[in-house]
């Protein structure tokens, strides 16, 4: 370990796991370690299912009716991933998906006075949609028409409308759409937290809804992906990518100090041993001085034998519950997976309730998303921090990522690791370039 690295990755959570893989494959030496004895960190996946009980402080033993616990694999972060989103790209880009089998989520549901509804995300599913009323029908066909022709580059698809200016609400009263289509096409479509979106230039939602409609494209069912065997699955991907390309991996190592010299990063201690580095990647754990809390998640793990009503039955799906049909500041997400994804007993179903904690009764928070679940047959409750980076880490060179929010899709941590790369590499991520670099470093044979 008395080596010199280029760089140093604490934890093994999936953003750490994923930048420690693109720097290892832009040719630096990395060496990546955890605490822990296993991958993952926040977001591993727990098996068997009795740790899960011993993790949230159950007594006793799983159940008989839970089936054998080695046929759990129960995410403490549950997360989707969109079929031609970021984190796609990522796993493309770095070949990760050798690694990993996908399936696709089954159903994406958006809720509506009490009851849930199919997201409408093409013209032929505006026209059916039972969330609508004839008319509106007609003008949000209009305006998934107007969605689906926009360029950027060609100002004559702008109908009017200056897309670095104008704002969503602006664009939502052109095609005069009432409240509810604005709820869940700004929280289902353009998967927002909140309506702050409203008040800011459209282009930026009018990506994301065309983000998710090229997602849905691409299987038919839902936008989102999953893999089999749980999202700890994905962390163990790229520690894998991470060794081909020369990376070091050692997990169950005590992490003594961060050692710092004239106010920038130098090192790590462990077991009396100090590894050198020229920066350093880390969770929020790893370094509680140099982190503010911005707020409080609620995630809420049920068991269930049978899947959620009126989603025709299916075997996976997203619910998301907008803020005003609940009177709330955030969204409510519910995200479902079942024993067709490998993460379950035959005939069980695993789903999470996650929102932004708001008041200072969180469970009650979730309450109206729990209804829909009904019944439950146990229930894994966490109230967690919410952690941020207080400053930029350029002149420590310590990079740190931020605590995992509400929302079940990965865009938002996405966003984290090209902010971090970024502020290490001085350049925005850019895929087609590290493919060249890729190519430069390793040769193009390795690469057929």
């Amino acid at each position: 370990m008395n080596e010199e690295y280029d760089v140093i990755v604490l934890g093994t959570g999936l953003t750490e796991c994923i930048l420690s893989g693109i720097m290892s494959v832009n040719g630096k030496k990395v060496l990546h370690m955890d605490r822990n004895a296993y991958y993952g960190g926040e977001s591993a996946s727990i098996t068997p299912l009795e740790d899960l009980y011993k993790r949230f402080g159950l007594p006793g033993s799983p159940p008989e009716s839970m089936g054998r616990g080695r046929d759990w694999n129960v995410d403490l972060i549950p997360k989707f991933l969109m079929a031609n989103g970021q984190l796609v790209k990522m796993l493309l880009y770095t070949e990760v998906t050798r690694y990993l089998d996908f399936k696709v989520i089954e159903g994406s549901f958006v809720y509506k006075g009490g009851k849930i509804y199919k997201v409408p995300s093409t013209e032929a599913e505006a026209l059916a949609s039972s969330l609508m009323g004839l008319f509106e029908k007609r003008r949000f066909r209009k305006f998934l028409v107007y969605v689906a022709n926009f360029d950027e580059n060609d100002a004559r698809t702008f109908e009017g409308v200056d897309p670095k200016k104008n704002t969503m609400r602006d664009l939502y009263k052109k095609f005069d759409l009432g409240q509810d289509v604005i709820d869940f096409t700004g929280h289902a479509l353009a998967l927002y937290r909140t309506d702050d979106y409203l008040d800011q230039p459209c282009h930026e939602t009018i990506n994301r809804i065309k983000l998710y409609s090229e997602s849905l494209a691409k299987y038919g069912k839902s936008p989102y992906l999953y893999p089999l065997y749980g999202l700890g699955e994905l962390p163990q991907g790229f520690a894998r990518l991470s060794a081909i390309y020369g990376g070091t991996y050692m997990l169950n190592k005590p992490i003594e100090e961060i050692v710092i010299e004239g106010g920038k990063v130098v090192g790590v201690k462990s077991e009396g041993e100090v590894a050198r580095c020229k920066q350093l990647i880390c969770d929020p754990s790893y370094v509680p001085d140099r982190v503010k809390k911005v707020g409080k998640v609620i995630r809420v793990i049920c068991i269930m034998s049978h899947p959620i009503k009126n989603t025709n039955d299916a075997n996976s799906c997203q619910i998301i519950i907008p803020q005003n049909q609940v009177n709330r500041k955030s969204d409510i997400y519910v995200c479902m997976i079942s024993s067709a994804h490998n993460v379950a007993a035959q005939g069980k179903y695993i789903a999470i309730v996650s929102t932004t904690v708001e008041t200072g009764d969180p469970e009650k928070e979730i309450k109206p998303a729990l209804e829909l679940l009904e019944p439950i047959e146990q229930k894994f409750v966490s109230v967690s921090d919410l952690f941020a980076p207080t400053d930029l880490g350029t002149e420590s060179q310590i990079f740190i990522s931020r605590t995992y929010d509400a929302t079940t899709h990965f865009e938002t941590t996405c966003d984290d690791i090209k902010d971090i790369y970024k502020r290490m590499m001085g350049s925005e991520f850019d895929f087609e370039e590290m493919k060249r670099k890729k190519n430069d470093i390793y040769g193009e044979e390795e690469q057929q």
